[in-house]
């Protein structure tokens, strides 16, 4: 069964820390990334990581989030510091295997997990 199973989520003051966790079983993939969605608001993507070295960030996050990925351990992490109210939302993560000949593509989510920033 492919699945990704986040962790990491809570309760954080302004400016704080977290560190999300999104394993993956089941496959491996070219593409991991994170989104997030605010109440009322349409998922975005946070950043994604691509064939493990292409990056890509929401200007939003630059220069506070880092995304990271050990592939022996199939894990997707993101690193966010200084965090902001704004920043509270369900943080979803997502895979992404390419289809190959003999591979078809296949894109899965997480279930979410929720980052709250407030004093």
């Amino acid at each position: 069964q492919v699945q990704l199973v986040e962790s990491g989520g809570g309760l954080v003051q302004p400016g704080g820390s977290l560190r999300l966790s999104c394993t993956a079983s089941g496959s491996s993939f070219n593409i991991m990334a994170w989104y997030r969605q605010a109440p009322g608001k349409q998922r975005e993507l946070v950043a994604n990581i691509i064939s493990g070295a292409d990056i890509n960030y929401a200007d939003s996050v630059k220069g506070r989030f880092t995304i990271s990925r050990d592939n022996a351990k199939n894990t997707v992490y993101l690193q966010m510091n200084a965090l902001k109210p704004e920043d509270t939302a369900v943080y979803y993560c997502n895979a992404v295997r390419r289809a190959v000949p003999g591979v078809r593509y296949l894109e899965v989510w997480g279930q979410g997990t929720l980052v709250t920033v407030s004093s």
